[in-house]
């Protein structure tokens, strides 16, 4: 049962708590020695006598002249938020909870760990945004008093034309997040992500070593995860049964065949699950078509100054509450497909559970994020032909809407805005507020649905051991939750991290406190997990490798289609006539003709400004009106995809390459590591071989046993391990 420790009590010894029993189980030496052989575990080949550990209910360990028990010292000097500042104790987590738990906090550790550089350079890259928004010169003619520049309405109908200068604010807080630097640190970010991924192969090493797994195969570390499941065995069984009794001397399996229906499920609901998250974000986008038209219709003057605000603030709240909701629920159905495919050991289980699970949870997550930044207001980009007819003939359909545009200073603002949101929103309420309050709520629960008073509830906590007071603590879920949403916050760190530098920041400040909650749930509220070793964090270093490399490619594009950095550059080095940015703006929007209104799309109040408009403003590269082809498609449209799409090119290829650089230079072993493994070889070596004299001696002799003991530990005195551990009977029981 739970946290049962080695005793010398009798096997026998029993005890019932409301009818449930607890075994006290004794394991010998010879016994454990017996297994530990089986598991080839090491053991130190020279016996230190200067430390001696004790053990009570959980270990205990002689701290500045004390006993103190191994979950007491946990919680104190981990489990607790006033040591934030202080490294883990990653050894005694690994004693107590065993390696795999060991290894995710010593990967979250350094994780947190590597988000400081990067939250440094962000705050920089920021700072850089806010010292220039006065020397941006677009800016500074969008917000110029005398720009008498008239735009085109918005909206159909309801929307009416409004002057450029009232762009102001929007296009400031743009140059925040839209400047030169975000490229710098996008290629930062990149190689950040190699340079983590390289780290932790190093941590990963020395602690292998360390830990003594070095040597071990993942058969061998992960033994009992290779036993066939009981739902398999059951399927196994009830394919016998339907054989005839010839075949069932044969050793029955689940075949590709067997298994089909289960697959066809899982490729039909997946698809369908993916579908319900764009038809989520489509319903989304109506309702900020919808809420525009209505705000402009509405009387306020405060109200309509903020439409744009408005809209894109409630929108990606409403994007958020739907991701936590759906998180839920795609986490429960990732499990049901699972089941249905009846895995055969837990390993398969547990990777096709985390395969499932992320795939649902990162499109759940990112789809919002990936329509602003790729796909809204892309009237003739790259994108022009999966959004126009995917998407612009689905709304003609419903009501003949128009399209979704971005702002004047572009869409980056509108992606930082959701991209901040739904990070914050995430870290604060799903990582943070549900995992305090839910396991609180359910102790609630709990305390309410007992028969028992407050008097005999409290008479029954006394009577009770500590291991049965355990028993009561909420059972370990796995580790796929906790890993699942800090790879989902990497990829919010790395993935668009053009668009929001202070993302690693907000990352760090939740890893902080992450940690100790994590630490304190471990610890204090949830039971003590069945130890596990393992080598290493299994699937998801590859998703993190998998991550990283999408957020190249991801951060490519948001440079050259979502920001205006590539436009800025075309303009300054091909069009302008003195080689600076005067004159950006005008250069980047087309004329209209105001009669050339389809009937039913002009606004309802031409006369808002005060005088008529003949010829408004949009934000595009067309043809005039007075051309020989109006409104299509100008030269300066297809000169700036060209540099586009070479950008994206140059920008992979170089960042990839740095990357490879990266991981070429640091080597994966450590040096003094590696030493020290070629050491021990070499000690082992020559322990067998004085080993093999001793035999020799002792065949070609006639001494006595006692002779043979005395030749063997003469000689190997000066053999120690190079990691002498106390060769103590408790240790490892």
């Amino acid at each position: 049962m739970h946290r049962i420790t080695p005793t010398n009590q009798s096997s026998k010894d029993t005890q019932t708590v409301n009818k449930l029993g607890f075994l006290k189980i004794h394991a010998p030496w010879n016994v454990l020695c017996r297994e530990a052989e089986f598991m080839k575990l090491k053991l130190p080949t020279k016996k230190v006598s200067h430390l001696i550990i004790f053990k009570c209910h959980d270990d205990l360990f002689h701290v500045t002249w004390k006993l103190v028990c191994l979950s007491q010292l946990l919680y104190e000097e981990w489990a607790n938020y006033s040591v934030f500042y202080k490294y883990q104790p990653i050894g005694l987590v690994r004693k107590y909870f065993g390696e795999k738990i060991g290894l995710y906090f010593a990967w979250l550790g350094l994780y947190t760990q590597m988000l400081i550089p990067a939250s440094l350079v962000g705050i920089i890259v920021f700072l850089y945004g806010c010292a220039t928004v006065n020397d941006d010169i677009p800016s500074m003619e969008i917000c110029h008093p005398k720009t008498n520049i008239t735009m085109c309405p918005q909206c159909d109908q309801v929307c009416s034309y409004w002057k450029l200068s009232t762009a102001c604010g929007t296009a400031r807080a743009s140059h925040l997040f839209d400047n030169p630097a975000t490229v710098f640190f996008s290629i930062f970010m990149a190689l950040w992500a190699a340079m983590f991924m390289e780290h932790w192969k190093r941590r990963q090493m020395r602690l292998n070593y360390e830990w003594d797994l070095t040597g071990f195969e993942d058969e061998e570390v992960s033994e009992p995860k290779d036993h066939p499941r009981a739902e398999y065995e059951f399927r196994v069984m009830q394919k016998s049964m339907r054989k005839d009794r010839k075949s069932q001397h044969k050793e029955e399996k689940l075949t590709c065949q067997d298994r089909l229906p289960a697959y066809m499920t899982n490729i039909v609901m997946m698809l369908l699950m993916i579908g319900v998250t764009f038809a989520i974000l489509f319903g989304v986008i109506l309702y900020r078509i919808s809420m525009k038209a209505a705000l402009h219709m509405s009387s306020s003057p405060i109200t309509r100054n903020n439409v744009q605000l408005t809209v894109k603030t409630t929108a990606a709240i409403i994007n958020l509450v739907v991701i936590l909701i759906l998180d839920e629920v795609y986490g429960a159905f990732a499990r049901w497909l699972t089941v249905l495919e009846a895995p055969k050991t837990e390993k398969s289980f547990e990777e096709r559970l985390i395969f499932k699970t992320f795939i649902l949870k990162f499109f759940n997550a990112f789809t919002p994020i990936i329509y602003i930044a790729f796909f809204r207001g892309r009237y003739g980009s790259f994108f022009f032909f999966f959004y126009n007819f995917l998407l612009y003939n689905i709304l003609f359909v419903f009501k003949s809407y128009r399209m979704e545009e971005c702002a004047h200073g572009g869409c980056l603002m509108e992606l930082c805005i959701q991209l901040s949101i739904t990070m914050l929103g995430k870290q604060l309420i799903q990582n943070n507020l549900f995992e305090i309050g839910v396991p609180k709520l359910k102790k609630l629960i709990r305390y309410i649905r007992s028969k028992q008073g407050a008097f005999q509830e409290e008479e029954r906590q006394k009577k009770l051991q500590r291991y049965e007071i355990d028993h009561f603590l909420e059972p370990f879920g796995g580790l796929t939750p906790e890993y699942m949403e800090m790879i989902i916050q990497f990829g919010f760190v790395t993935l668009f991290v053009a668009s929001f530098p202070l993302a690693p920041l907000f990352a760090l400040l939740n890893n902080i406190i992450e940690i100790r909650l994590d630490a304190k749930k471990f610890v204090a509220e949830l039971r003590r997990p069945v130890a596990a070793r393992a080598q290493d964090i299994g699937i998801w270093y590859n998703i993190l490798r998998g991550v990283a490399k999408v957020a190249v490619i991801i951060n490519a594009f948001v440079i050259s289609f979502t920001s205006d950095f590539i436009p800025r550059m075309v303009y300054q080095y091909m069009y302008s006539p003195d080689g600076s940015m005067h004159g950006f703006v005008n250069h980047t929007l087309s004329y209209f003709n105001t009669s050339h209104f389809q009937e039913g799309k002009e606004t309802m109040d031409p006369l808002l400004l005060g005088y008529p408009v003949d010829i408004c403003r949009y934000k595009d590269y067309r043809e005039p009106p007075w051309s020989e082809t109006p409104y299509e498609i100008s030269k300066e449209f297809w000169t700036v995809l060209a540099v586009r799409l070479a950008f994206v090119i140059v920008f992979q290829n170089v960042v990839m390459l740095m990357n490879d650089i990266v991981d070429w230079l640091i080597p994966d072993i450590p040096k003094d590591t590696s030493l020290q493994i070629h050491k021990e070889k070499i000690l082992l070596v020559d322990l067998f071989m004085k080993e093999e004299q001793c035999k020799t001696y002792m065949h070609q002799s006639t001494a006595s046993p006692s002779d043979y003991d005395h030749c063997c530990r003469s000689k190997n005195s000066t053999a120690a391990h190079p990691r002498s551990r106390p060769n103590n009977p408790n240790i490892g029981s």
